[in-house]
């Protein structure tokens, strides 16, 4: 079975992994230039050195089964740590947050800087469409990207999946980040926020990053949604104030100040879990079809993929 995903994060990497275990021929396509999604890890040079800022998801839970043995395969190689100041139950990737999806990604044929901008079906199968290349013919076609995104492709071939995924509403979510100097007046390493912030987490704090003082602040919903259009610049200066505000003095002058505008940070959320339709062999999984949480992504392309196999060896059976 040869299968294309469109979408290289968490829940395009369960789903191709749940493929690979059936001895499906797995190619991953994905726009960015680097793994991770929403758990990306963002390398800079500051005056303190490079730094590598977890500017997305600052950790994930794991209380599913299937999800907490995958969590202890990771933790067992080194690339995932729990993490208590968030929570009981808190986890991070280790060194960076993104490094549990390169472990993911190990044994995937992976194409970065690879967007997808058409699906089409022929008698020989599916064929995914970039600028100028096509790539196929696959026996199956996954959509494992945001739920506005994935409406376009899914548009032409499935109403229903295209008519959920026009559903799915997702909120942005500024992030900012900055390196210090000196130590900020906190020993703190994970602040919960209060509007408009949800959170703010020294990234020195945790294990295996570098020592320099580095912090990422991350906004609501709507304090991001207010603030959509503003200059990064602006937002940095904004976010910070609000640091000051958390840690109850005002902060030095960073060294380093950058900011991530995730325009997918927080989706709707269903209860829908992943869609599959096997006519034609088509599917979609992604947090937008579930509760928008790391390890619920995972869970909808894990069950996408076990979906596929078990209706491909049934028809197998059948003929």
């Amino acid at each position: 079975m040869r299968a294309a995903i469109v979408g290289a994060g968490i829940a395009g990497l369960a789903c191709a992994d749940a493929l690979r275990a059936a001895g499906a021929k797995v190619i991953l396509f994905d726009k960015a230039r680097g793994i991770g999604g929403r758990m990306s890890t963002r390398r800079a040079t500051t005056p303190r050195g490079e730094i590598a800022f977890d500017h997305g998801a600052t950790h994930f839970t794991a209380r599913s089964t299937d999800f907490r043995a995958r969590v202890a395969r990771w933790q067992a190689d080194g690339c995932a740590r729990a993490w208590p100041d968030a929570g009981q139950d808190a986890w991070i990737g280790i060194p960076t947050m993104n490094a549990p999806l390169k472990h993911m990604a190990q044994g995937h044929d992976v194409r970065l800087g690879a967007a997808v901008t058409a699906l089409s079906r022929t008698d020989a199968g599916w064929f995914l469409h970039r600028e100028r290349r096509r790539s196929g013919p696959f026996d199956i076609a996954v959509v494992a990207i945001p739920g506005e995104q994935a409406a376009p492709l899914l548009s032409l071939h499935d109403f229903g999946m295209a008519r959920a995924a026009m559903a799915a509403h997702s909120r942005p979510i500024w992030s900012a980040m900055f390196a210090f100097g000196q130590p900020l007046g906190t020993t703190s390493a994970f602040i919960r926020g209060a509007a408009p912030v949800v959170c703010a987490v020294r990234g020195n704090a945790r294990p295996q990053r570098a020592a320099a003082e580095h912090w990422v602040v991350q906004a609501d919903w709507n304090w991001s949604e207010a603030h959509l259009a503003d200059d990064p610049a602006v937002v940095c200066d904004l976010l910070l104030s609000e640091l000051g505000a958390l840690i109850g003095e005002p902060p030095p002058e960073p060294c380093f100040a950058a900011a991530q505008r995730w325009m997918f940070g927080q989706p709707s959320g269903s209860e829908l879990g992943h869609l599959w339709n096997d006519a034609i062999g088509l599917g979609a999984c992604g947090d937008w079809l579930t509760h928008g949480f790391v390890e619920h992504a995972w869970r909808s392309g894990h069950d996408l993929g076990a979906a596929i196999v078990a209706a491909r060896a049934l028809a197998g059976v059948e003929r």
